[in-house]
Formats: structure tokens, sequence, C-alpha cells
């Protein structure tokens, strides 16, 4: 986790973001703590509130996890089609290595040129 320093305001200043992906959740986490003093004070506006009620809702949380199985899904597809290709250089060079017990190699099956 990211060292914190405390300004003269009270609040705490982390070390700079070296990658575009932490500057970003840099920003979330300011924008969350943000809000989070909005709320408590009483001055959220209605957009901040509906956000925060949106995202707390078992609906969102359903979507989320829709989303979760979704990319767990395309992750075993994924590995599946990459199965399959194995499988099939398998099947290739058991078909070579069966031509060359044969004794025909690269050569002529049934009179058509055999490409290797």
């Amino acid at each position: 986790m990211a060292r914190q320093r405390t300004n003269n305001n009270g609040h705490s200043r982390r070390k700079p973001a070296t990658t575009p992906e932490e500057r970003e959740l840099q920003l979330a986490d300011s924008a969350y703590d943000l809000a989070e003093e909005q709320m408590l004070a009483g001055t959220a506006s209605s957009q901040v509130i509906t956000h925060f009620l949106k995202v707390g809702s078992s609906r969102e949380r359903l979507e989320q996890e829709r989303m979760r199985h979704e990319m767990e899904l395309m992750e075993v597809k994924k590995e599946q089609l990459e199965g399959q290709k194995r499988v099939e250089a398998l099947y290739g060079e058991a078909l070579e290595a069966m031509r060359s017990y044969s004794g025909l190699g690269n050569g002529v099956i049934d009179g058509e040129a055999i490409e290797g």
C-alpha cells in the first residue's frame, strides 16, 4: 500500500502514482473520501446520494456478480480454444509420425502429394 503523509489540513497525502492505473485508483479513493465527508456533513448533492444508493443496491451486486461470471466464462472458453489448438497440433504430429512409420514420409499417399 502507498505510504501516506499528513499535510497541514489533516488530510493524508499518498506518494505519487507511478502508473496511470495507480493514479486512477488514487483519484477514485479521493472522490470516495470527499463523498463520505459530504454525506456525513449533510452537504452531499442528490447525484452523490443517488450514486451510492445505486452502488449499494442488491441489483447492482447481482449485476457485478453476473459480470464476474461472464469474465470467468470467457476465460474458460479461451482455455478450451487453446486446448483445441494443442489437440489439433498433436493430431497433425501423430499423422506425420504414422506416415513416416509406413515409409511414406512427406511423399505420396494414394497418388496425392503430401505437403509437410
